[in-house]
């Protein structure tokens, strides 16, 4: 059961940052197991079992990232993630071509929302021939994002504008990739069990732009055949 997190979370997160090293990490694993590791993994099994209760059909399996970062990409960067996140997804290897719900914490604060992962050229363009040819499919979402204001749409634009589109999907019609969520500076929510039902209620509003996104997913875009 997720009972929060607590200062040493933040504090091992700000240390990996300033300290990003084997030797640094080696001396306080335990502390990123304990303080950042460990409720993670609570606050996802807790929040995916009472989710999927819900919508079993949908077939989400629970991830934690690992803290290590791929060797192979560091681009000067440090060998360890300074964040950690977790996600809802199904069972697919190219992130590209599914959508995700997240959760992620890192030492400024934590997120949540649902979205693609640096999503395909080719599902951008079959959502924006959805909002093309039938811009009330997502024009209902937006509005009831807009009515409930906790979250708001993500994502990098275009360089280029891809074309124009209603105003209420303006902002929507030139993303490169996208998602829906919410940014929550680090507070005392983070140090409540609370936090859980939070996570888990947004995930709940959420579903709808899931079912949305998920429908330009390749399995989606198969079934639009």
């Amino acid at each position: 059961m997720f009972t929060g997190y607590c200062e040493k979370t933040l504090e091992f997160l700000w240390g990996i940052r300033f300290n990003n090293d084997r030797a640094w990490f080696t001396a306080h694993k335990e502390d990123y197991l304990q303080y950042l590791y460990q409720p993670t993994l609570d606050l996802g099994r807790e929040v995916h079992q009472r989710f999927t209760e819900r919508f079993p059909a949908l077939g989400l399996n629970l991830h934690v990232c690992r803290i290590y970062r791929d060797a192979r990409r560091l681009h000067g960067q440090g060998p360890y993630k300074d964040h950690l996140w977790l996600t809802l997804r199904t069972e697919n290897d190219v992130w590209s071509c599914q959508p995700v719900f997240w959760f992620e914490i890192t030492p400024e604060g934590w997120s949540y929302g649902v979205g693609f992962w640096n999503a395909s050229a080719q599902t951008m363009a079959a959502m924006r021939r959805d909002m093309d040819q039938n811009p009330q499919r997502l024009e209902k979402l937006v509005r009831r994002l807009k009515k409930d204001g906790r979250f708001a749409v993500q994502g990098r634009d275009y360089a280029r504008k891809k074309g124009e589109s209603t105003p209420l999907l303006a902002e929507w019609y030139n993303k490169r990739d996208i998602s829906v969520g919410r940014y929550c500076p680090a507070d005392e929510a983070l140090y409540s069990p609370a936090l859980a039902d939070g996570v888990l209620d947004g995930f709940l509003f959420l579903e709808p732009y899931y079912q949305y996104f998920k429908s330009f997913s390749v399995a989606g875009l198969e079934d639009l055949r």
